[in-house]
């Protein structure tokens, strides 16, 4: 299966590239549904393309917004641009758009977006017959219903499904709650994920005694039995609903001091069912994340490489834990998709640190990105090698370069600050503190540049409440 991996700017291309990436998907700065991310200046976009070409892998450019009639009109100059950009395909979910890109652009590959909701064999076959060459699926389908799209589907149409990364809670993204409560539409790449927030309920919660013995209007009598004891206990507000078509069916309600998150999605991780798809006729497997940074890119793409190239799931497993996720689950693949009330909260096992710029002479040169210091055990992610130990010793800092010198001759970049420095410009230093600020240290072993230090320490954090 083809390895798709996303790619919000060029640092998150290079990672999915040195870790093991067959394609990436990413987009311009118009078009795209993850309008927040870094994305590329169209004319930023061949040198990405040459970049990932000169690797053996594929671009996909996103094209899969709701398109409005001012949107349709700048297609064609656009798709002619990614055309001589040498982008290997576009991923689509517009009627009109695809069909523009195919008379504009026939060279370039066209790909149904999960937008489209391509959830059967019949879709499929109308979407071929326009000169699609893959669907991605809808993510509400289940393993048993991409098998059926296999087998009922054209042979040549390839298959892209979601295996890792965060999921809607509405039918295949196509949501109103953001442009509802923000006048930020999801559908144009703009999404504030009002589903993640935290929701409180503007009634006075009803005394434990109440709910317990069902007297509370707002617990009907007869459901105290079932949820008032265990709620009673809790000392947190319990409220019900009832649809009016299944009475008698109540659904519970719960929020903690810092309220309710009833819509929040878990996070999906396929990494252990990987031969599953492969068998229900998956045919390349996709990572969500194009908000992502670099160092969420590398951990994730290294750790389905691994299990693609042959490792156990379970030996590469922790490693999805190390960087910031939800509570995961499997999607839809085998069963219903399951919620995270309790919290909009990311957790993670380790911290990353610097990213490896550069290792000569045994000293290693990096960019720092969180408080490291002497001494310290870290953590080395390295492309398509194991979790390497490195102890900080001989730790120095660069203080020709970083974000806070504004000097008119300053160096413009870190590895231009390399070449420049002297061995006066470096200074012994008990921890590395500046973001963004060159340091170096000893290593007994070569670290090539791509590589990334973390440290292993768990954290857990909301974003609201």
């Amino acid at each position: 299966m083809e390895l798709l991996a996303p790619a919000g700017g060029m640092e998150q291309l290079r990672a999915a590239v040195a870790f093991g990436a067959d394609a990436v998907y990413l987009a311009a700065d118009r078009f795209g549904m993850r309008a927040r991310a870094a994305n590329f200046a169209l004319e930023d976009i061949p040198a990405a393309v040459a970049f990932a070409h000169e690797h053996g892998v594929k671009v996909h450019v996103t094209c899969n917004i709701l398109m409005h009639p001012d949107d349709i009109d700048g297609l064609p100059d656009f798709f002619r641009a990614l055309d001589a950009a040498g982008v290997d395909a576009f991923i689509i979910g517009d009627l009109g758009a695809f069909a523009i890109a195919g008379e504009v652009v026939p060279r370039v590959e066209r790909h149904v977006s999960t937008q489209a909701s391509v959830a059967n064999a019949a879709a499929a076959q109308v979407w071929h017959s326009l000169g699609a060459t893959r669907v991605v699926c809808a993510r509400e389908m289940s393993l048993d219903d991409i098998r059926r799209l296999r087998q009922d589907a054209p042979p040549d149409l390839q298959i892209e499904a979601f295996a890792h990364g965060a999921m809607c809670m509405a039918v295949s993204g196509r949501c109103l709650i953001s442009s509802y409560l923000t006048g930020r539409s999801g559908n144009k790449g703009h999404c504030t994920q009002p589903c993640r927030w935290s929701y409180s309920l503007g009634t006075a919660a009803p005394d434990a005694d109440e709910v317990a013995t069902g007297r509370s209007d707002l617990a009907p009598t007869g459901v105290g039995e079932a949820f008032g004891k265990e709620h009673a206990e809790e000392a947190v507000p319990t409220f019900l609903l009832e649809e009016e078509k299944r009475p008698g069916e109540f659904f519970p309600i719960e929020e903690d001091g810092r309220g309710t998150f009833i819509m929040n999605a878990k996070d999906m991780n396929m990494l252990a069912h990987l031969r599953e798809l492969a068998e229900a006729g998956v045919d390349s497997i996709k990572i969500e994340g194009r908000n992502k940074k670099a160092f969420y890119v590398a951990t994730v793409v290294g750790a389905y490489r691994r299990v693609l190239d042959g490792e156990a799931p379970e030996a590469v497993a922790d490693e999805l834990a190390a960087v910031s996720h939800r509570p995961y689950g499997t999607g839809f693949y085998f069963d219903e998709a399951e919620q995270a009330p309790a919290y909009d909260g990311y957790e993670q096992e380790t911290m990353h640190v610097a990213d490896v710029i550069g290792c000569d002479d045994g000293l290693l040169h990096v960019l720092c990105r969180n408080r490291f210091a002497e001494g310290d055990q870290l953590e080395v992610l390295v492309p398509h090698e194991p979790i390497r130990a490195l102890t900080v010793r001989d730790l120095h800092w660069l203080g020709t370069f970083g974000p806070d010198n504004h000097d008119e001759d300053a160096p413009a970049t870190p590895e231009e600050a390399l070449a420049r420095a002297t061995a006066a410009d470096w200074e012994a230093a008990a921890c590395a503190n500046r973001s963004c600020n060159v340091y170096r240290l000893a290593v007994d072993a070569p670290v090539p540049p791509g590589s990334y230090l973390r440290t292993r320490t768990f954290r857990r954090s909301a974003r609201h409440g």
